[in-house]
């Protein structure tokens, strides 16, 4: 076995906990380009499915499409094959990964989230080109693969747990109605992603100027939007202050203002974007935005259940404290007797 096919067929907690962040990464990547694909109006570049047209395999000039559109869109075509490798390793690495010396379920099944969603957003994504840009297909790919985010942020999460606290006792995890309000913070993150896919849908960034929006107001989905955002921003300035005032972990806490700063520039790009009338760059910051959020949130929501470790391997000498009758001598003049350490 060599240093190279180590990490995934005989995986420790540390290469695990790496394998399972390179899947965060490339999955926000491919769908921070994806937005971009259909911002700057290619998502027609390539017009047929699994091949770029119905002539050539690989991008070409086609009608109606500049040769730069083609290959925006066949460029993040392209990115599939690398993103498959790394979901491939992850699942292999999650079904060898023995924390405890037995298979970790969960893990496997986390890990094998990886390349499922990667089959299951090329066949949506093939079903978006055939229907020409459907608003309601585009919508259930954005969000198909906002999931596959989740479970590579979950996976992520516990690796890093059992690499953090291998043989250490720990402490209870945040209080329970903080915990609920990260739940609820999860939800209406979810609400606000997939209100977001409808406002892009209707406005005039919907991927090609000839493709079929949503037939909505675009000022009512975009104030609905809105609304959802302040709703967020509510709930998680409530959290953030319910985890600094109860004492909770350090780690919750700086996850918490991690997520509000996130979610604070997010707003402030959001109504930047719409006052200066959506230009597609500004639109493509905030897309890319919404998945860092989307990202800040899960961790969020899976730090405050986990419990903080505490190490115990190192407790020190036994310390005693002599009660008042046996430093008195005790009755009958017995020598003082020991109590229980302090330390236990």
């Amino acid at each position: 076995m060599t240093a190279w096919t180590r990490p995934v067929l005989a995986p420790t907690p540390v290469s695990m906990r790496r394998l399972a962040l390179a899947g965060v990464i490339a999955d926000t990547v491919i769908m921070s380009t994806g937005a971009a694909v259909r911002l700057s109006a290619s998502g027609l570049g390539c017009p047929d499915w699994p091949q770029c047209s119905a002539a050539d395999v690989v991008a070409s000039k086609n009608a109606g499409q500049t040769l730069l559109n083609t290959w925006i869109e066949f460029g993040n075509r392209l990115l599939n094959f690398p993103l498959v490798i790394i979901a491939a390793l992850i699942f292999v690495a999650a079904w060898r990964f023995r924390p405890d010396g037995r298979r970790r379920r969960d893990l496997v099944w986390l890990g094998a989230a990886q390349p499922l969603g990667v089959v299951a957003q090329a066949v949506i994504g093939g079903i978006v080109v055939l229907t020409k840009l459907s608003p309601a297909t585009v919508s259930v790919h954005f969000l198909v693969s906002a999931a596959v985010v989740a479970a590579a942020v979950a996976l992520h999460m516990r690796c890093a747990a059992i690499a953090a606290t291998p043989g250490v006792s720990e402490t209870p995890p945040v209080r329970r109605d903080l915990r609920m309000i990260s739940a609820a913070l999860v939800a209406v993150t979810c609400l606000m992603l997939a209100a977001g896919t409808v406002v892009t849908g209707t406005g005039p960034l919907a991927g090609d100027a000839g493709v079929p929006r949503y037939k909505l107001p675009l000022e009512g989905v975009t104030q609905l939007h809105a609304d959802i955002g302040w709703l967020l921003a509510g709930l998680s300035i409530a959290l953030v202050l319910g985890l600094r005032l109860s004492g909770a972990p350090r780690r919750a806490v700086r996850a918490g203002w991690i997520m509000l700063a996130a979610l604070g520039s997010q707003g402030v790009i959001g109504y930047i974007q719409y006052f200066t009338h959506l230009p597609a760059g500004l639109v493509w910051v905030h897309v890319t935005g919404s998945v860092l959020v989307w990202i800040a949130v899960l961790r969020l929501f899976f730090t405050v259940r986990e419990r903080t470790p505490v190490n115990t391997a190192r407790t020190g000498q036994a310390v005693t404290v002599p009660s008042r009758q046996s430093v008195a001598g005790g009755p009958g003049g017995r020598p003082p007797q020991p109590t229980l350490p302090l330390d236990r």
